[in-house]
């Protein structure tokens, strides 16, 4: 046991000797180049990782590029851009109080412990769906009622489990879905956070707090991402498996990527800084990570329709056209009616 132990916090020491390399690297370079917006990199929460811990930890496991060929009914034309189209200069829905606070997906998984060569290593999956799920519900929500009321992850960690699963990742489009055909959705107080799969709690499930009519997708180009965007906070999937992206601390995001997409975040705006326009991304891996949990993406790419790590490839967004019809039940847990 003595032997693991070391060897894991060999690891660990490694691991943050690498990351602050290649920060100082980057953060170095960066200002060595004074013609190009920069972005910081920090020794931040998962300095003490590996890159694979990272990605395996903290980042979904599901291909998403599924999605659009079972769900391509629900593509949208509303958002399709023309050429006659204005759209704001900029947009940030937070000043607007559409947009809750940070929240924290931790490393939401089954725990595996894999032992190679006597060295320790620990396998977590995460909730990557869910919390993207969320955010754009909660923002259409409050654009929609003028209330803000912060719903329930775990519900679709533990409940919707027809086509996503749980801890292990999932898709957008399946949790608005599920949300429909629920009814609705509980609040985040009513069924907090774990962190973990649990068993579905029914009495939960039933409270239906929150509803949306229906869900449609994105033209999958930066235009219609910026029109949408102008409209209310949009579930999108990126690729965040870099150590760029992983070590973010502030900027704009112009680090390399590509679009094998593994993590579901929203954004919520966009606007433009020395000349470099950037898109406002809201992430779930708490306020110390990026700019108070917040991540500044480049944005209208010209060399690709896809965007900065694949962010306009999978945009969705949920519909909501009428009020929360809700009503106490058992256990003063709030039912829709």
């Amino acid at each position: 046991m003595s032997i693991v132990v070391i060897t894991t916090s060999l690891l660990i020491f490694f691991a943050y000797l690498t990351n602050a390399n290649d920060m100082f690297y980057n953060n170095n370079n960066n200002n060595n180049n004074i013609d190009e917006e920069t972005y910081v990199l920090g020794l931040n929460r998962f300095a003490d990782l590996t890159n694979e811990e990272y990605r395996i930890m903290f980042l979904g496991t599901r291909c998403y590029a599924r999605r659009r060929l079972v769900k391509s009914k629900n593509a949208s034309h509303r958002y399709v851009f023309r050429a006659s189209d204005h759209v704001p200069e900029s947009v940030d829905w937070r000043k607007k109080g559409v947009v809750a606070p940070i929240k924290d997906q931790g490393s939401c998984g089954n725990y595996t412990f894999l032992f190679f060569e006597s060295i320790l290593i620990l396998a977590i999956s995460g909730a990557v769906g869910a919390f993207s799920t969320v955010a754009a519900v909660e923002g259409i929500n409050q654009i929609a009622t003028g209330e803000m009321i912060t719903l329930s992850e775990q519900e679709l960690v533990d409940c919707d489990t027809m086509y996503n699963d749980g801890c292990n990742g999932g898709l957008m489009d399946y949790a608005f879905q599920f949300i429909i055909s629920n009814g609705g959705i509980d609040t985040e107080s009513h069924y907090p956070y774990k962190g973990i799969d649990h068993k579905c709690d029914l009495v939960r499930k039933n409270a239906k707090v929150v509803s949306i009519d229906d869900y449609e997708d994105v033209p999958a180009n930066e235009k219609a991402l910026d029109k949408a965007v102008a409209h209310q906070p949009i579930s999108v999937a990126i690729e965040a498996s870099g150590r760029a992206f992983q070590l973010y601390s502030s900027g704009i995001f112009t680090g390399k990527c590509r679009t094998q997409l593994d993590h579901g975040v929203v954004v919520v705006g966009y606007g433009k800084a020395n000349g470099v326009d950037y898109w406002i991304v809201r992430n779930s891996w708490g306020t110390n990570w990026g700019e108070d949990g917040y991540i500044k993406m480049e944005k209208n790419i010209e060399a690709t329709n896809s965007g900065k790590c694949g962010i306009a490839m999978e945009a969705s967004y949920p519909i909501k056209n009428a009020i929360n019809k809700i009503t106490m039940g058992e256990e003063g847990i709030i039912r829709s009616t």
